[in-house]
């Protein structure tokens, strides 16, 4: 409620909020050095193990996710994705033998990825500060919020009296470790080329966190929006670029 009540800031597009930055980059710092010595080499060595076994992990812990999110689909009123997550819901519940396959995928019902700090968004709180925080990684004040409620829906926290809830805890650490594995090069690149890490990590947090909400559209390669959002730009450009610079004219017409 204390991080809530903290959300009030004022948004604006483009604008961050940071007043914790000291103890941001602190933390910042020791995430990084803890990805490099070990959840790196982890992931590494998960990567390892056979492919179809990985995969089973993370469809797993995405089909657990979908619970929580018809829920949220709800409270924002979205009938049409809790629709689609139902369905797929239902269809890897039952053909997918309790979400081990992601069937519903091959036939074409994907998820409508949401989470409760979709919800507060949608419900009118405003961001609050960016955070650094432990296991949760780059955030804001609401979506730390909206993170820990995810965490805590989890259903295998509730089935048969909470019996299985590591099995629950176990394939969400086997997805983030499998995910970590995928995109190795682009994380090792992101802490160790960056002419600032914390500040790159910050920045694409934002506009990507703001752009899946709607707020704030991704700036193009020369620097005009035109109203659309450039899903390809370059992650690791210089983080202290005026991001409103342009080298060439925005056509306004």
């Amino acid at each position: 409620m204390s991080l809530l009540s903290s959300c009030a800031h004022p948004e604006r597009t483009g604008e961050i909020y940071d007043p914790y930055e000291k103890s941001n980059r602190a933390r910042h710092e020791n995430t990084k050095q803890s990805d490099q010595g070990m959840i790196g080499p982890v992931a590494q060595a998960y990567g390892k193990t056979p492919e179809f076994l990985r995969t089973t992990v993370t469809n797993f812990s995405d089909y657990l996710a979908l619970y929580p999110m018809v829920g949220n689909n709800l409270l924002q009123f979205n009938l049409a994705g809790a629709a689609q997550n139902s369905t797929r819901l239902l269809v890897n519940t039952t053909f997918g033998l309790a979400g081990l396959f992601d069937v519903a995928s091959d036939m074409g019902i994907y998820e409508d990825s949401t989470g409760f700090g979709d919800t507060l968004a949608v419900w009118g709180v405003g961001e609050g500060a960016y955070l650094e925080a432990p296991f949760l990684g780059p955030t804001t004040q609401r979506d730390a919020v909206g993170g820990v409620v995810d965490l805590a829906t989890n259903p295998m926290f509730y089935y048969d009296g909470g019996r299985y809830a590591a099995v629950g805890l176990l394939a969400l650490l086997g997805a983030k470790l499998d995910k970590r594995f995928r995109y190795s090069g682009s994380v090792d690149q992101l802490f160790n080329e960056s002419a600032d890490s914390y500040v790159q990590t910050r920045m694409m947090y934002l506009q990507n966190r703001r752009y899946e909400l709607g707020q704030e559209v991704a700036p193009s390669a020369d620097g005009c929006t035109n109203g659309y959002a450039d899903p390809y730009e370059d992650p690791y450009a210089d983080p202290y670029a005026d991001p409103s610079a342009s080298t060439g004219s925005c056509d306004t017409e």
